[in-house]
């Protein structure tokens, strides 16, 4: 086993304040712990949705949270520079609020990290069959999309007056890939990768940093809210060919659930080669889907016929590996003076990335006649105006 990367920061002069908008996911308190261990500040934002009743394991994140707070906040005397905040990005009120508490507690706010997401799992003919799955489809954009819209927006005349900061957007591959069966999900991330992309032009005048961050796709999916559609027989693995995202996600959490009663969510052995796949038997960061998993009642997800949310009950280990190479990221990217624009988490990710983009190269060469086919030449004829081209004066 390969022992996770120890955090490298950047340097500063000074400690920063961080706003975190999901401090109770795994990315969230495991960089938390991180970032006050290093001595930085941090606010932290909590939805408080994310305890509900109606979704399975939603209990038990909000406990993990509860249990960070009271085992390390305080024993480890971080709380005079720990901030706790009721926040659900879809409401203005509550960024705006978020945010002064900050600029209140701690007079500043250096490094905004946008977190929250959820996964809405199904095929676009799956989510277009009722009123229920259209109300998925706004919630998937209310959430991943408008949610760090709302944060942004009510952080950026704090940075622009500062004239310092970092934006950091938590998406995924998912950005660059369409995935089948995540449609909406994949989606919901190319639009703020796109709002992000126009953003950093407006806000590099003010010295205001923005980076995208995109881990693998089983990161943010295996570990935050996962909201299955009921699915038609039409998309059924019997008679559909695609490796859809419902199958291959539903049967990594059946086996994971078959196997919980005999090892514990906390015990090692959940992880086995069965359940997941390793590039290198040694890198415990390498933990990826295995379409080929076969799990014993596989029922979950794949043979849903009404809308489940559910926060995926992953074994201990199996968290710690999926989230160990993306919050190394976080903390060696983080207020650094000049940061990228975009960073792919992980070597599968950046081979997949890879792949599309060759593909696209390919595409664009093959039909570079085509594209150039349709150029207006500039010849003077005055017939030839097409969208108000006007040939300039020979």
């Amino acid at each position: 086993m390969t022992v996770p990367k120890a955090a490298q920061f950047p340097q500063h002069a000074s400690p920063r304040t961080w706003l975190i908008t999901s401090a109770a996911c795994p990315i969230g308190i495991a960089l938390s712990r991180v970032v006050l261990s290093h001595g930085d500040s941090i606010v932290l934002g909590i939805d408080p949705s994310d305890a509900s009743k109606n979704i399975d394991h939603g209990q038990d994140r909000a406990e993990e949270f509860a249990a960070f707070v009271r085992d390390e906040v305080g024993p480890n005397g971080w709380r005079e520079r720990c901030r706790i905040v009721g926040l659900d990005g879809r409401n203005v009120g509550q960024c705006q609020a978020a945010v002064a508490e900050a600029i209140q507690t701690f007079g500043k706010i250096d490094i905004l990290l946008c977190c929250t997401s959820e996964a809405i799992i199904g095929t676009v003919e799956e989510l277009s069959t009722s009123p229920r799955t259209l109300n998925l489809v706004r919630s998937q954009f209310e959430t991943n999309f408008f949610g760090p819209v709302n944060i942004i927006k009510a952080t950026l005349p704090t940075l622009r007056e500062a004239r310092s900061g970092h934006i950091i957007v938590l998406t995924g591959i998912t950005s660059h890939l369409g995935t089948p069966g995540l449609g909406l999900y994949c989606a919901s991330g190319w639009a703020i990768e796109g709002f992000c992309d126009s953003l950093a032009y407006e806000i590099a005048p003010f010295n205001v940093k923005m980076t995208i961050l995109q881990p693998n796709l089983e990161i943010n999916v295996l570990t935050n809210k996962i909201i299955a559609a009921p699915s038609l027989p039409q998309y059924k693995t019997e008679v559909h060919p695609a490796p859809l995202a419902r199958t291959i996600i539903g049967r990594l959490l059946d086996r994971i659930m078959n196997a919980a009663p005999a090892s514990g969510h906390a015990q090692s052995s959940a992880v086995s080669p069965s359940i997941a796949k390793r590039e290198n038997s040694d890198d415990e960061a390498s933990v990826h889907f295995d379409s080929n998993i076969q799990a014993q009642n596989p029922v979950f997800l794949s043979s849903a016929s009404q809308i489940q949310p559910l926060y995926p009950p992953l074994p201990t280990a199996m968290k710690c590996s999926l989230i160990a190479e993306t919050v190394h990221a976080l903390t060696a990217i983080a207020g650094h003076e000049n940061p990228p624009a975009r960073h792919i988490v992980g070597y599968e990710g950046v081979a997949s990335v890879k792949e599309k983009l060759k593909t696209v190269s390919e595409e664009l060469e093959d039909f570079v006649e085509c594209s150039a086919g349709v150029d207006i030449e500039n010849t003077g004829d005055t017939a030839g105006n097409v969208m108000g081209y006007i040939p300039t004066a020979e």
